[in-house]
């Protein structure tokens, strides 16, 4: 018993030393201290330790008292505007603290950057590289990111095709690289790389199904279109060859990189944010009215010696009344569209792990008249791990998105032109009408509805574990699974009833394309700093493939358009498309860096890559390039100048390829006829085989300057670089015995493309209470055909000519309006009396003088204002290339009824006509293809403004409110005349204006 009394007691004493312990090892202790931003004491700052839920608030004094457990305490300090502090505190009992400005560290250079495969602080960069936060993109109410951060960044041109629900971005970054475009070949190879959370993204499914090509233009979507712009931390656009090099051919157009939100360690926090807005086809021109349309009319017959009107001249000859007048403007395009959002996120976690979950809905309608809509939901998780002894780190990202859109078959804006103001209503009785068929009604033509269903996933898991002496492995892998279903139907209302067309010439097509990639990328980095000297390396492989399944099908024939949208009611179904591609992409790479004194920089970056889109003999090339920088700041003669806080001189160069030419393009392919013999179905070629198909290659030079002034209240940048785009992939002219026009090989053509950047950044006001900072950034490109091998002999003449842009027309010489005919008159060239094509002797270049942005921050208290001016020059084409006729059935803006009359000589067009005058016709062709037709434009656009106000809550500390109020593409100041100056492809509704209103809530 004695014994077992010892042993009992002897666990009672181990106990009780183990709570003694314990109490011991978590004993209590009082920290205390005074937080600041410089000299002047921050009230309101949120101090805690890591781990607990205690948290209390500074004084006005900016005194602070706490109660921390353990013997290395760590405290976090959090306030808004302020960059979050964490410090570790060891036998410390008092704890002063200093805070910098959020958006900022203690210098600019120290700002860290991401560059993809590897990050580094700005001051020690040898590329360049711009980046937007998410403070800049939560401002604007847009859809997609790309309209965030247009304007925003020197070097990279943004520009939104049109105003319609998911349509696609036209983006360049430094130019053009390469000759192929839609127009000359059908397939862009200048659009950049996106990478999201480092997993590549294509930019295209190179397959088209051509069922949205009326209402988006080239039928085009955008890559980040299933992203929410909240869900987005940071954007990188990697711009000069130190940059993008190490992403080899698929970097060769820049890189845009895209950082989603992750979790932050410490006390879980939510956030809900709720917006609606309203959207307007903003800068409609004024119509004519039905007096001003009918008497111009009226005119035009005249002119054309007709005084009884034809039958089928409705409008004029009386079946219309013509004291009717409808605004079909209004009608058609000048509804409002309506915009909402709503985002739930969830983020927190301890000291080895954390996480963020975040949901989204988003939902916009069209300014057409009927019930289109556009849905996007969106799901963002991301966790982020790391052991105990902080050598192994796991991350995990995942986004998930769904779009479901619903649109017209055909852009609205291209049917109210062709309308004249004394047209018959659209509906009578409720159904529509069709005026004794003397009326095409275009509602009819809206029935074949067009939807688009798409899926989006896209993961990512990095591992990352440190070997010691500098080493740590990488291994990035991704995955990405993308599918659309388009659907287009073509009901028996699309016809007249008096022609008693039934369903039975009903159609229903349906297209599905899904594309599926996934990359490994293994990854050895080495980090290691002695004394002066600083070298980091990393060597790394990717493995990458790319299948994407591409099905168009067409139905016909339906026993009721009840079942139009059951493929299999269809009598006949016909394949029109079946594609399936493979693409495979494996390469080497690797990056030294050396710095020396942290003032000399040296980075050389090379990349060996393989790619299944080139023939046998061309599939692998060698890339690479160097940078170097200079940190003149750090020099003893400059170094202890107050008024100099980092100064640098860079510059880099480097050789990159571009495999954005689509897949199989070197191969012998074939298509089906569509059509059997003998039970047979027939083939044709439709592409030559080219075993030396290879890599278009780039050469980029860069130097640039970098001034960061008076404790960085003013930074300045100013870069030239010089791009050289060789071996350019195109059509080869073949002579017409081979049976095909050409075969797509290199050609020895050169592009030269330069340009200037300068950034200004400039901190006007910085108190307690007024915080002002203004942006200025401004780009002056400049591209040129240096070479391009008989070039007049070839079917590219009228696209190119040597020693101009790349961007251009070739046009006929206007010289004004004949004052006895009053016709438009050209010059003849070759004096042969007649004016054709040899008489295109004048070359007009499209292209931009300079392009940039100014953004003005301000902030009072718990006020921010916050707006974007965008600002180019360039030329471009105007209205009168696509709309010069005057005289034909279908409405003009008022600006044409300035035509010629014998009263009117000076006028600007020529006399109406109504078509039946052969010369009027042939005149009117031809100014459509005159120098009248390209305007030299100045565009001032008001491009976002922002208005928010954070609630002040002085009885609950951790809920945080801000109310706010937005808009988008406010106001457009233009010489331009028509709608809108950057994109001016005729028929598609413009980048809407937009105001929204919202509110979030942080807890």
């Amino acid at each position: 018993m004695k014994k077992s009394y010892t042993g009992i007691g002897g666990i009672c004493s181990a106990f009780m030393l183990s709570v003694v312990c314990s109490y011991t090892h978590a004993q209590t202790r009082t920290l205390s201290g005074r937080v600041t931003y410089g000299e002047k004491p921050l009230k309101g700052v949120l101090v805690s330790q890591e781990g607990s839920d205690q948290t209390i608030t500074t004084t006005t004094n900016g005194h602070y008292q706490l109660q921390t457990t353990g013997d290395n305490p760590v405290l976090i300090f959090r306030r808004p505007d302020y960059e979050e502090q964490r410090i570790s505190v060891k036998e410390k009992s008092i704890l002063n603290v200093s805070l910098s400005l959020a958006g900022k560290t203690t210098s600019v250079g120290e700002v860290v950057l991401n560059a993809g495969y590897y990050k580094v602080k700005e001051r020690e960069s040898t590329g360049s590289i711009a980046r937007v936060t998410a403070k800049d993109i939560k401002n604007q109410p847009v859809n997609n990111v790309l309209s965030a951060i247009a304007g925003r960044m020197a070097g990279v041109d943004i520009v939104q095709n049109t105003g319609t629900p998911g349509g696609g971005f036209d983006v360049r970054i430094r130019g053009r690289n390469s000759l192929r475009t839609y127009q000359t070949t059908g397939l862009d190879g200048n659009s950049p790389l996106y990478v999201i959370d480092g997993v590549p993204v294509p930019s295209l499914n190179e397959y088209k199904s051509g069922l949205s090509d009326g209402v988006l233009p080239y039928g085009d979507t955008n890559p980040l279109n299933f992203i929410n712009p909240d869900d987005i931390a940071s954007i990188e656009v990697l711009k000069d060859a130190d940059a993008t090099s190490i992403y080899g051919s698929r970097g060769a157009n820049g890189v845009i990189l895209v950082t989603t939100k992750k979790g932050s360690k410490g006390k879980t926090t939510a956030k809900l944010s709720s917006s609606w807005g309203i959207g307007q086809f903003a800068h409609l021109p004024k119509m004519m009215s039905a007096e001003e349309y009918i008497r111009m009319r009226k005119l035009a017959f005249s002119n054309d010696g007709i005084s009884d009107y034809p039958s089928y001249e409705y409008d004029i000859n009386g079946i219309w009344d013509p004291n009717t007048s409808t605004n079909w403007q209004k009608y058609f395009v000048g509804n409002r569209a309506e915009y909402s959002n709503v985002q739930l996120g969830v983020s927190g976690g301890g000291e080895h792990t954390s996480f963020s979950l975040a949901g989204s809905h988003n939902e916009e309608t069209t300014v057409f008249p009927g019930d289109y809509r556009y849905k996007k939901n969106g799901f963002n998780a991301n966790m982020e791990h790391t052991s105990t002894d902080r050598k192994f780190k796991l991350t995990f990202t995942a986004y998930y998105a769904t779009q479901d859109n619903v649109l017209p078959p055909r852009d609205f804006n291209q049917v109210y032109a062709s309308l004249s103001p004394n047209a018959p209503d659209l509906y009578r009785d409720g159904v529509l009408n069709w005026e004794n068929s003397t009326f095409q009604n275009p509602m009819a033509a809206a029935t074949r509805t067009y939807t688009s269903k798409n899926e989006n996933l896209s993961a990512n898991v990095v591992l990352n574990y440190k070997l010691g002496s500098g080493l740590s492995i990488n291994l990035n892998t991704g995955y990405v699974h993308n599918e659309t279903k388009e659907q287009q139907i073509y009901p028996k209302t699309y016809y007249d009833p008096a022609y008693h067309i039934g369903s039975e010439r009903s159609v229903l097509r349906k297209a599905s394309m899904l594309n599926k990639s996934w990359i490994v990328e293994p990854q050895l980095n080495y980090d290691k700093k002695t004394g002066a000297h600083h070298w980091t390396a990393l060597v790394g492989a990717t493995f990458q493939d790319q299948r994407s399944e591409n099905l168009t099908l067409m139905g016909r024939n339906f026993p009721s358009d009840e079942l139009i949208y059951n493929l299999s009611s269809a009598a006949s179904v016909t394949v029109e498309n079946a594609y399936q591609f493979t693409y495979r992409y494996q390469a080497v790479y690797a990056r030294l860096n050396y710095g020396l004194k942290d003032r000399y920089f040296i980075n050389l970056s090379g990349r060996r890559d393989g790619s299944s889109r080139f023939g046998p003999d061309r599939r692998f090339a060698n890339f690479g390039a160097v940078g170097v920088a200079w940190l003149f700041s750090k020099e003893n003669f400059l170094k202890d100048r107050s008024w100099l806080t980092l100064g640098k001189l860079r510059a880099s160069y480097g050789v990159t390829g571009n495999d954005q030419i689509g897949d199989y393009q070197f191969f012998d392919t074939y298509s089906s006829t569509g059509g059997t013999y003998n039970g047979y179905t027939g083939m044709l070629p439709n592409r030559l085989y080219n075993k030396d198909f290879g890599w278009e290659v780039t050469r980029k030079l860069e130097t640039a300057l970098e001034w960061s002034l008076f404790k960085d209240r003013l930074f300045v940048s100013a870069a030239w670089y010089r791009n050289t785009g060789g071996n350019q992939l195109l059509g080869i002219t073949l002579p017409a015995t081979t049976g095909f026009p050409s075969v797509l090989g290199n050609m020895d053509a050169t592009i030269l493309n330069t340009g200037t950047e300068v950034v200004v950044q400039a901190g006007l006001l910085n108190t307690e209470n007024w915080k002002w900072s203004l942006g200025f950034n401004i780009t002056f490109p400049k591209d040129r055909l240096l070479s391009f091998p008989d070039l007049e002999n070839s079917s590219y003449k009228n696209y190119f000519e040597i020693g101009r842009s790349t961007s251009l027309r070739k046009l006929y010489r206007y010289n004004g309006i004949d004052p006895v005919t009053g016709l438009y008159t050209f010059e003849d060239f070759n004096k042969d009396g007649v004016i054709n094509s040899d008489d295109k002797q004048i070359t007009k270049e499209l292209k931009q003088y300079w392009y940039g942005g100014i953004q003005n921050n301000l902030q009072y208290k718990n006020w921010s204002f916050n707006m974007l001016i965008q600002l180019s020059r360039q030329n471009i084409s105007n209205i009168y290339a696509s709309e010069g006729y005057v005289g034909l059935m279908g409405n003009k803006s008022l600006a044409y009824l300035d035509y010629w009359t014998p009263e009117n000589p000076g006028a600007q067009f020529q006399k109406p006509s109504a078509g039946y005058d052969h010369e009027a016709l042939t005149a009117n062709s031809l100014f459509m293809e005159s120098d009248a037709t390209v305007s030299d434009t100045f565009t001032l656009r008001l491009k976002n403004i922002s208005l928010s106000y954070s609630v002040p809550n002085e009885s609950n500390k951790r809920l945080n409110t801000t109310i706010f109020l937005q808009g988008q593409n406010i106001l457009t100041l233009s010489n331009y005349k028509g709608i809108n100056p950057e994109f001016n492809l005729a028929g598609y509704v413009s980048p809407l204006r937009v105001i929204s209103l919202g509110i979030s809530m942080t807890y």
